[in-house]
């Protein structure tokens, strides 16, 4: 075997180097699957359970530590339990060979430089002063890093530049495509009739339907932004990591979704440059 290097004891060879590249990559996949998910809190969560645990037990504090040592006995089963959807993910990534190579090739390629293209938001704010208009029911998924396939595959690939006509031809309540969501990546509007997950959030205001749900839903389970417009009242709100927006203006709505795609959004979402309007948290 052929050294490279040594760091005090620890001989580094070509061998350790791709290892620790390839785990690397591994862990960078992983990463992709639970970002902007809970799945991020769950994890920190267990992590600071486990760092109380070591603090216990360095300071001899016997019964807590026994208590919390039970709960880390079966941390490997816990995680499989909680973690469930996203090593299904996973391992749905790692059967589909292909989407797999493409992730990997794409993930070392764009390693250092991302690129985004740029999505024609005028095309979709005249769509939406519309649908606002006509209250009609709408459900739009922003996606800035992630293709989202396992959600387009639910609905009808389209691949068609964002416009307005198509916007309003698509949520017409008499198409066959108006009863689901549109996602938009890239400047490309991927896929219409989409299903997206539903929140299990109890604090939710009694009057959001299944469509508001969905949309709060795909906000807590990925890095997307949500936008909802309600066939009652056609009035706009906007959905990040699980919280949502509403009473926006339009250029409220049109700032927001620039925010999102350019990735400047401030460390407060909720933070609105002209007068603010209600929120309401997970």
């Amino acid at each position: 075997m052929i050294f490279l290097f040594r760091i005090g004891f620890l001989e580094v060879s070509w061998v350790d180097i791709i290892d620790i590249a390839l785990v690397s990559v591994l862990l960078y996949q992983v990463y992709k699957l639970i970002r902007g998910s809970i799945a991020v809190n769950i994890f920190l969560g267990i992590l600071a359970l486990y760092l109380v645990y070591l603090i216990v037990r360095a300071a001899q504090m016997e019964l807590l530590a026994t208590i919390l040592g039970q709960f880390m006995g079966v941390g490997v089963l816990a995680m499989i339990i909680l973690f469930q959807p996203e090593i299904r993910k996973f391992l749905l990534v790692i059967g589909r060979g292909t989407e797999f190579r493409e992730n990997l090739f794409k993930s070392i390629a764009q390693w250092r430089n991302s690129y985004h293209e740029d999505v024609n938001v005028n095309e979709i704010m005249e769509a939406v002063k519309t649908l606002k208009a006509t209250r009609t029911g709408a459900l739009i998924v922003f996606s800035r890093d992630v293709e989202l396939k396992f959600y387009v595959e639910t609905g009808d690939v389209l691949d068609a530049t964002v416009s307005k006509r198509l916007l309003l031809s698509i949520f017409n309540k008499n198409s066959p495509l108006h009863d689901g969501a549109v996602i938009i990546y890239k400047g490309k509007i991927k896929a219409a009739r989409c299903v997206l997950p539903v929140s299990e959030n109890d604090h939710l205001p009694p009057h959001f339907g299944l469509r508001h749900r969905s949309a709060i839903g795909m906000s807590e389970n990925t890095a997307t932004l949500v936008m909802v417009v309600s066939e009652e009242t056609g009035r706009v709100i906007l959905a990040r990591n699980g919280i949502y927006l509403r009473g926006l203006k339009l250029k409220q709505i049109e700032q927001k979704i620039v925010e999102y795609l350019q990735n400047t959004e401030p460390a407060n979402w909720e933070e609105i440059s002209e007068e603010e309007p209600t929120t309401t948290e997970n």
